[in-house]
Order: C-alpha cells, then sequence, then structure tokens
C-alpha cells in the first residue's frame, strides 16, 4: 500500500476517536440541562401544589369569616326583631334572617368543597414532595456521575490529541492537506477503500482507470464523485456488484 495512504490510514483512525470522544463529550452537557429540566419540573409541581393549598386555606378562612359576619347580621336583626312594634318592619326583618341563613348555607356547601379540594391538593403536596425529593437526589447522583465521566472522556482526549501533530508530520504535505479538507467536508471518512468497483464513501461505481490507477497503489487518487482519497489492499474484492 502506497505509504502515504498508510499514514493516512492511521491519522484518520486518530481522528474518528478523537471524533468519537467529542462527540461523547458534546452530549454530557445536555444532559445535565435534561436532567435539571427534570428536577425543576418536579419543584415546580411541588410548589404549585403548595400554592394552591395556601389559596384553598384563604379561600376557606374568607368563608368562616363570612358565615360569622351573617351569623353577626343574623343576631342584629333578632335584636331588631324584639324591638320592633311594626308588623312590616318585622316581616322585613325576617326575610333578612331568612336571606342570611340562604346565605350561610351556600357559604357551608363552598366550605365543604373546599375541605375536599384541600385533602385532594395535601395528597398532591405529599406525592409531589415524593417526586420532587427523588428528582433531587437522581439529578446529584448523575451529575456526579456524569462530571466523573466527562473527566475520563477529557482525559483520554487529551492523550489522543497530544501526538495527533506527530502521526500527521508523517504525511505529504499536500496529502495531509486534501486530508484535513476532506476531513472538514465529509467527516472521518476522508479516506475510503475500494470494494466491487464501489467507492467506500459514497458508494458510486468508479471508472475503470480510478479502480485500475487505486489497485496500483503508485499515487494518490480520489473518488471523482465525492472526492474522497481512495485506496486498496488485497483482501478487497475487485469484483463489480451486481
Amino acid at each position: 500500500m502506497l505509504s502515504a495512504i498508510e499514514n493516512l490510514l492511521i491519522l484518520q483512525d486518530r481522528d474518528r476517536k478523537i471524533l468519537r470522544l467529542k462527540g461523547e463529550i458534546g452530549k454530557i452537557e445536555p444532559e445535565r440541562k435534561m436532567m435539571a429540566n427534570k428536577a425543576a419540573g418536579a419543584l415546580a409541581t411541588f410548589e404549585a401544589a403548595k400554592i394552591r393549598g395556601r389559596q384553598i386555606e384563604s379561600e376557606r378562612k374568607r368563608l368562616e369569616l363570612e358565615v360569622e359576619s351573617k351569623n353577626q347580621q343574623i343576631g342584629k336583626y333578632s335584636t331588631q326583631q324584639l324591638q320592633t312594634k311594626k308588623n312590616e318592619e318585622y316581616k322585613a326583618l325576617a326575610n333578612e334572617i331568612l336571606n342570611c341563613k340562604r346565605c350561610i348555607s351556600d357559604l357551608e356547601d363552598q366550605q365543604l368543597i373546599l375541605m375536599d379540594q384541600a385533602e385532594d391538593v395535601q395528597k398532591t403536596v405529599v406525592e409531589a414532595t415524593k417526586v420532587a425529593t427523588a428528582a433531587k437526589q437522581d439529578m446529584a447522583r448523575l451529575l456526579t456521575e456524569l462530571s466523573s465521566r466527562e473527566a475520563l472522556l477529557n482525559k483520554e482526549l487529551r492523550e489522543l490529541e497530544s501526538n495527533r501533530a506527530h502521526l500527521a508530520s508523517a504525511v505529504e504535505e499536500s496529502a495531509l492537506a486534501r486530508y484535513e479538507r476532506l476531513l472538514r467536508q465529509k467527516g472521518d471518512n476522508a479516506v475510503m477503500g475500494v470494494d466491487h468497483c464501489v467507492c467506500g464513501g459514497c458508494h458510486m461505481k468508479l471508472p475503470t482507470q480510478i479502480v485500475v490507477t487505486a489497485k496500483g497503489q503508485q499515487e494518490l487518487v480520489a473518488c471523482p464523485n465525492c472526492g474522497r482519497l481512495l485506496y486498496f489492499h488485497r483482501e478487497m474484492d475487485m469484483t463489480v456488484a451486481d
């Protein structure tokens, strides 16, 4: 095999590992955000339940004050009934007392509804507390695991990148420039094999002369379709695929 291709394949293998590690490292921050969002969502549910509980309690107290006020009005009207000597005034006060009692009945019905709601909300608060606590604990554990994994990946990446320049220096300058350009454009499949007279990168059928040149292993040859550098070794099948 052409020495330039051999050196490029070694460099490409290194770059593939580097890109793989960078990809894994790149996934860590989104994972952190996802866990933080999950914990924040659980906490928001918990806080919303607490707020709803306080609202219900506030409404319940307001209703109690209204009931108390209506009872005070009933007492006032009852006193006035005892003091009045006019039949019409007596009936009017009786009607006011009746209205107050109806209002109290409605208020008490609302209180019963609020009591049921308060019970449901309390159950929600208890469950939300468990979920929020679990989410916080899971986040702390997973963040620790992610940080450890990130540190290991970064260490491995530094080790791989530390002597990449040495590997690249073994490649002839013009060939390296072509490879670096393809690496930016095509990713980690810049140098591909020829198999069944097809480019291993774009999978397009290659002209006979390109195949012959690649097989000769005397010069760098590129796929006319995608521009990738091509190589051949004896384990590859040169039979044209059906």
